[in-house]
């Protein structure tokens, strides 16, 4: 399954990344704005793991709403699952109504409940 992490926080990308290679059945790659994951795109991959908050380092980046609705209209098929700190049931209804298949909290259960979401991708494949 070929991953997209797209986040802008360093430690956090690193800390994903380092969760989900431990999983020999995943190929993850790091892109730390919208744009750069946009720009490879092309490679087809399976799920885009999307921050919300894209333009927390970066102020000019597009956020993560913006993101999406790219990914969406280039390539509709593939799973998003949103991430963010928001704890706003209206920008988790936000994010699903623009297409996103999940919306993940960051805090102590993200990685479990990304290994459940990928889980139940894997199995749709």
């Amino acid at each position: 399954m070929k991953i997209f992490l797209v986040e802008d926080d360093p430690l956090f990308t690193e800390l994903m990344k380092d969760h989900l290679s431990k999983n020999t059945m995943f190929e993850v790659r790091i892109f730390n704005s919208g744009d750069a994951c946009m720009e490879h795109l092309f490679e087809n991959p399976d799920v885009i793991i999307l921050d919300y908050h894209l333009d927390n380092i970066n102020q000019s980046s597009d956020n993560g709403l913006a993101v999406l609705d790219k990914i969406k209209k280039a390539s509709p098929l593939v799973h998003v699952v949103m991430l963010s700190s928001q704890q706003h049931y209206g920008v988790a209804a936000q994010t699903i109504a623009k297409g996103a298949e999940q919306y993940v909290m960051k805090d102590e259960n993200t990685f479990k409940n990304i290994d459940l979401i990928l889980k139940d991708f894997s199995k749709a494949t």
